[in-house]
């Protein structure tokens, strides 16, 4: 198997973003796929977290699929240039177009350079002599590079045309057949770089981890409420033409049927809880939220192992926030996690649970649903109605964006009110400066005196200084910021990637 590219990135790049380069990857291959549709799914790329499993040998297998991809796609950053291993994989693939031009006078652009983030300025001679900028791309591209166009406008026009021009660019020097090199060994490879004095790149822990439990468009009926009550009509019907199309996803009933539960797609993270719907998912909004404030997010859906995520987040210093369907949340695959979540202590980690007014309308049905999601988090139940509760249900459209980014606030604040060994350090995990305090020997007193008056009671709690920026204001309109997708029920997919997968052994050194 020859892949048409091969997907070089700086393991540093991934823990400081991981969704943003998983994206990245996704939608090129995807519009590889589309602009070369005679390509097999295991021919387009080649990526070391899809393919290496437990048991391989990580360097050889490496080292053989550099030594065959026709091209290679490299993530330039400061992270890039101050990897040794990337260096290594840089440099091979180097030296495999550069001897195929020495045997047969043909100079085949298969080294394609994407600037992720600004590179440092004294790149070794080998690199500069590659092309890395190209005009048309825009100044936010050229000033800040791709993980800048994905953290403001994730599907905005700028970031797609870098898609589909490297994707056009890949396909054009595949046809060129690089001849393969079957001997690589990365192990023997002495790298160009990493760049001298180039410190390592901090990796901040400002990382907000989504979790996402919804139903997906043709989940069979599941139990709703509580003892035992089936709601058989509440989850969408298989996914048709006649339902939305290639793509698309219908309510229960049908594009013309009523709105129940929500519009649903292939995956958890399409769903789309308001009526009208609205783009994008209800996830790459609370994603864009979130990095609008200033912070990372990743996004995953909630899984049987749940417990062990939210507690490695909370180990690396992480909050996390639970975005859940109330029609989701008493069927498998997640009643038993969100069981579990429920019986034990995540201090940092938020629950959301949005809702419709009519949905269904007050009555039995409406009282059935919340029954079944009190059965289910019975004890987190208890504290929704606490001092900032980091539990919040019924959450229309018009605060869903301040009731997340209150949330994320909570618990940062909350994580670090248990970081007491080094609060200055804590504080700059989360990009915050020290916390201000009053210098001694300058309180001037007011003039003149005031007078004593009667008690005053406690106003409302007064956000932390360094509080995610919008966190308990108003922070616009809506839960989206697409246009109503066409017929009711109707919802393009928006794809998001996971972020859910651990480091092999020799990963850590890219």
């Amino acid at each position: 198997m020859r892949p048409y590219f091969f997907f070089s990135y700086a393991r540093r790049d991934h823990l400081a973003g991981g969704a943003f380069v998983d994206q990245f990857f996704t939608d090129l291959r995807d519009e590889l796929a589309r602009i070369e549709p005679e390509a097999g799914p295991g021919e387009l790329a080649y990526r070391d977290t899809e393919r290496l499993r437990i048991g391989d040998d990580w360097e050889r297998q490496l080292s053989r699929m550099l030594g065959a991809s026709r091209t290679m796609v490299a993530l330039y950053s400061p992270a890039y240039f101050a990897s040794p291993y990337c260096g290594k994989e840089w440099t091979a693939f180097d030296r495999r177009t550069r001897r195929h031009e020495e045997q047969t006078g043909e100079s085949v652009p298969a080294l394609i350079p994407v600037l992720w983030e600004p590179p440092p300025e004294d790149l070794p001679a080998e690199v500069r002599r590659i092309q890395y900028l190209q005009h048309d791309f825009g100044a936010e591209y050229a000033t800040g590079g791709l993980r800048h166009l994905l953290r403001t406008d994730p599907q905005g026009t700028a970031y797609r045309k870098v898609v589909r021009v490297i994707a056009e660019r890949i396909r054009e020097a595949a046809t060129w057949r690089v001849a393969e090199l079957r001997d690589l060994d990365l192990g023997q490879v002495e790298g160009c770089f990493p760049v001298e004095e180039v410190a390592p790149v901090a990796v901040r822990s400002s990382l907000v981890r989504l979790f996402v439990a919804a139903r997906r468009a043709g989940d069979p009926p599941a139990p709703v409420g509580g003892a035992g009550a089936v709601n058989g009509d509440r989850f969408p019907a298989q996914r048709s033409e006649a339902n939305g199309g290639p793509g698309g996803t219908g309510g229960a009933g049908g594009p013309d049927g009523p709105y129940q539960g929500g519009w649903y797609g292939p995956h958890p993270r399409d769903w789309a809880p308001y009526h009208p719907p609205r783009l994008p998912s209800l996830a790459v909004q609370a994603q864009q939220v979130i990095t609008r404030a200033g912070h990372s997010t990743s996004l995953e859906t909630v899984g049987p192992d749940l417990a062990d995520a939210l507690d490695r987040a909370r180990e690396n210093n992480e909050v996390s926030v639970l975005l859940v369907d109330p029609w989701a949340a008493g069927a498998e695959p997640f009643r038993q996690a969100l069981r579990d979540f429920d019986r034990q202590n995540h201090p940092v980690t938020a629950v959301l649970l949005p809702d419709s007014t009519d949905d269904p309308p007050a009555g039995p049905a409406r009282a059935r649903l919340w029954e079944g999601v009190r059965e289910v988090f019975a004890r987190t139940w208890l504290h929704r109605s606490g001092p900032e509760p980091l539990f919040r249900i019924h959450i229309r459209r018009e605060r869903f964006e301040r009731e997340l980014l209150s949330t994320v606030t909570v618990a940062q604040n909350r994580l670090l009110d248990q970081l007491d060994d080094d609060p200055v350090a804590a504080r700059a995990q989360f990009g915050l400066g020290p916390d201000p305090r009053p210098m001694p020997g300058l309180t001037i007193p007011a003039w003149p005196p005031v007078p004593p008056g009667p008690p005053v009671s406690p106003g409302p709690p007064v956000p932390r200084p360094g509080s995610a920026p919008g966190a308990g204001a108003g922070s616009g309109a809506g839960a989206g910021t697409g246009a109503a997708p066409g017929p009711r029920g109707t919802l393009r997919e928006e794809t998001v990637p996971l972020t859910n997968r651990a480091p092999s052994e020799g990963e850590a050194d890219r």
